[in-house]
């Protein structure tokens, strides 16, 4: 990958491997905005609101309280406002239910898929480094869409459980801001990785704790705040102009490859961009 900051990405980027004894790094993803187009909150509101989980009110008070967040910024207050709103959207669902959103959730997430930073994050992998989703989506919903995309798993926001069912109450830090960075930390502990060794890729300012806590930070597409620190501090940024080619699975691939997840729930120069995913792994149509 390119050094230079505010550089145009092509298909895939270089990233150095990892030598024999060096120290074993991660690299962390966000999702909505970085690894896919848009948002997918909506996504799962949508799926939410067909399987009857949401209402059209919870819908409108929903995108209303989005909308006051976005204007007013993400303060603490609002940070907390918000949270509280999605734990209160899971109180007393059953997880199968949620776990069934699954496949509806990934027919649309999935041709919204940057394919440039799928091939960043498989050359992260080939390169001998594990790969995360760092979302404050249901952890589940993370982990359901890391496994389809081959990923080495998802952190997202958990909800206590009791008896299967969901309490309205988070279990854990919340997978936002300095939630995130935290997250990160804990599994960099577990797993034995050093987040000085590690990568990180974000669009937004709201992940500055996630990028600063690791040592190879990455802005992509980065908002107007993120792209002021990058340039700053002389991270990169990667700037992709187009959507690319898109990735989708049939529906019935989707079931499977989403069924599948549910049950296992669990800056550096330029090369040369490596060949793309095997096509056992996804299908590309243009």
């Amino acid at each position: 990958m390119s050094g230079t900051p505010d550089s145009v990405a092509p298909d895939g980027a270089g990233v150095a491997e990892v030598e024999g004894g060096a120290p074993r790094g991660a690299a962390f993803f966000d999702l909505d905005r970085t690894l896919m187009v848009g948002s997918s909150a909506f996504e799962f509101a949508r799926a939410a609101y067909r399987h009857g989980i949401l209402t059209r009110r919870q819908l409108a008070a929903g995108a209303m309280a989005n909308l006051k967040f976005r204007l007013s910024g993400s303060t603490d207050a609002g940070t907390d406002q918000v949270r509280e709103q999605i734990f209160k959207l899971l109180e007393d669902l059953p997880v199968r239910d949620l776990l069934r959103l699954g496949p509806e959730m990934l027919a649309g997430i999935l041709p919204r898929i940057y394919p440039q930073m799928l091939r960043v994050a498989y050359e992260h992998q080939d390169a001998g480094r594990p790969v995360y989703i760092v979302t404050a989506a249901a952890h589940e919903l993370a982990e359901v869409l890391a496994h389809v995309l081959t990923f080495d798993g998802g952190l997202g926001a958990r909800s206590e459980v009791r008896d299967g069912v969901y309490t309205g109450r988070p279990d854990g830090p919340f997978t936002y801001r300095e939630g995130k960075a935290e997250a990160i930390r804990a599994l960099a502990i577990r797993e034995g990785f050093e987040l000085s060794e590690s990568w990180a890729y974000s669009d937004s300012e709201s992940d500055l704790p996630m990028l600063r806590a690791v040592g190879h930070p990455v802005a992509v597409n980065p908002d107007a705040e993120l792209g002021r620190v990058a340039r700053e501090e002389g991270w990169q940024v990667l700037r992709f102009e187009r959507l690319g080619r898109r990735l989708t699975l049939t529906g019935t691939a989707v079931a499977a490859v989403a069924i599948g997840g549910a049950g296992t729930l669990m800056v550096g120069r330029r090369r040369a961009a490596p060949a793309p995913p095997p096509a056992s792994r996804v299908r590309w149509l243009r």
